[in-house]
C-alpha cells in the first residue's frame, strides 16, 4: 500500500522538517532583516561653470577684452602676464587646479576660475563663498 517502510520514518521525516521551519522562524526572529538606507539623491543646481569661464576670458583675456589692462591690476592686484604665469604655475604643479570632470561627467571649475578664487581669499582672509563671481 505505502512505499514508506514504516510510520516511524515518516514521522522522522516530518519531526526534521518541522525543526527546520521551527529554527528558520527563530533565526529571522532573533535575525530582523534591516532595509537597506533609501538612497537620497541631490538635487543638481546648474551653476554655468563653462559660461564663467567664458566671461572671465572674454572680460579680461580675449584678444579684444571688455575691460582695459588698467582694470585688470585694478581687479587682480597685479599686471596681466603675471597673473597667467602664476595661473600656469599652480595649474601645472597642483592637480587641483587642472580643470577635470567629476563623476556625473561635467566638467569643473578651470584654472582661471579657481586660482583668482584661492589668491583672493589668501590675500583678504575671506571665505569661498564671498569670492564666486565667475564660479
Amino acid at each position: 500500500m505505502s512505499n514508506w517502510s514504516s510510520d516511524q520514518e515518516v514521522d522522522e521525516i516530518v519531526e526534521e522538517e518541522v525543526d527546520s521551519i521551527v529554527e528558520e522562524i527563530q533565526y529571522n526572529y532573533t535575525h530582523p532583516k534591516i532595509p537597506p538606507a533609501p538612497i537620497i539623491r541631490r538635487v543638481h543646481i546648474n551653476r554655468d561653470r563653462k559660461e564663467g569661464h567664458t566671461r572671465l576670458w572674454n572680460d579680461y583675456f580675449s584678444d579684444n577684452p571688455t575691460y582695459t589692462n588698467t582694470m585688470f591690476r585694478r581687479r587682480f592686484r597685479m599686471n596681466k602676464p603675471l597673473f597667467i604665469r602664476i595661473v600656469t604655475t599652480i595649474e601645472n604643479g597642483f592637480p587641483y587646479f587642472r580643470q577635470r570632470r567629476d563623476a556625473t561627467g561635467r566638467l569643473g571649475l578651470s584654472a582661471l576660475q579657481k586660482c583668482p578664487s584661492a589668491i583672493h581669499m589668501i590675500a583678504y582672509r575671506c571665505s569661498a563663498d564671498a569670492v564666486d563671481e565667475y564660479l
